[in-house]
């Protein structure tokens, strides 16, 4: 799952982010004299608003570290690093990031560091690609810009995450992988479900009975989707349904899609459009959508209870 968070930075972290794209780090000045890198909006010690300044240098000295062994997607490097609380010259706080060393013994605390820029700069905390052993800038500050400050960034936000089937569930992952839609049930007595469940939610039986559904189904609820969103696969106006398949006594939600979405309606009989065979997979994702059959409406009576 992934999503773009997008927010605004206000003048003080703007003005840290805007130095960055220059090749510069700048700290603000607290009541007390210290100088906080990265700046704080507001004064730790007396919580009033912080407006003063100052420019730090790119080299500084690392104060604790912590050794990254297995590195996960999105962290700066895919092979092992350190992660160190870096305490640039100039600044009295530490500042976190990566430092490119090959092994533990080649970091330790007061070790001397300094900023490797990106090549090309965009005004977020990237601009700084890691810390490397030595005092050497590796660059000198760019000119400044003509572009106007940093007040807004993008953050991609995104969560992998693993899922181990239950025995229903395999049984109903592997029928997709076929083309078939598989439901389950405690009995022959017993409600249908699909997808299905571990337990039958009425009186908690393992549901281990399987029955093959057809790939047609009936329109119980639905939407319209009018609002586009960040990520949205198809354009506005769509409908998303909840659909009753054919031997199945619980409805679940797909797109409705081959009409207009204006002529969608409770009632309505759909069928799978499945993708190609060669596309097909483990996943629910192997339908498409559903479309109008062109029957005639179900009777109210054989879904109403389902709604």
């Amino acid at each position: 799952m992934e999503f773009d968070y997008t927010r605004s930075v206000g003048p003080i972290i703007g003005k840290f982010l805007t130095g960055l794209r220059e090749r510069r780090v700048f700290g603000i000045r607290g009541s007390d004299g210290r100088v906080l890198v990265p700046p704080a909006e507001f004064d730790p010690v007396t919580a009033e608003p912080l407006s003063e300044f100052v420019e730090v240098a790119a080299t500084g000295t690392v104060k604790s570290w912590t050794w990254v062994r297995d590195p996960l997607p999105g962290q700066p490097f895919d092979r092992p690093f350190a992660y160190a609380l870096i305490q640039l010259d100039g600044a009295d706080t530490a500042l976190l990031h990566a430092v490119d060393v090959e092994s533990p013994e080649q970091i330790g605390t007061g070790l001397r560091v300094t900023a490797r820029w990106a090549a090309e700069l965009t005004g977020t905390i990237h601009d700084i690609v890691c810390f490397e052993p030595g005092e050497t800038p590796t660059a000198e500050p760019a000119p400044a810009s003509d572009a106007d400050p940093v007040t807004i960034i993008t953050t991609p936000i995104g969560m992998d995450y693993k899922h181990t089937a239950s025995p229903e569930e395999s049984t109903f992952l592997r029928g997709l992988k076929e083309g078939k839609l598989i439901g389950a049930r405690a009995d022959a007595n017993s409600k249908v479900y699909f997808p299905p469940r571990g337990v039958d939610p009425v009186d908690g039986r393992s549901t281990s009975d399987t029955v093959e559904l057809a790939d047609t189904a009936t329109v119980t609820t639905f939407c319209i989707v009018n609002v586009p969103f960040l990520g949205q696969r198809i354009e506005p106006p769509y409908v998303a349904a909840y659909v009753l398949i054919d031997g199945a006594d619980i409805p679940f939600l797909h797109l409705v899609l081959g009409c207009e979405a204006s002529e969608v309606r409770m009632g309505m009989r759909v069928k799978a459009v499945w993708k190609p065979r060669e596309e097909w997979d483990y996943t629910m994702a192997n339908i498409s959508h559903f479309e109008p059959t062109g029957e005639p409406d179900a009777d109210y009576d054989t879904y109403k209870h389902h709604l």
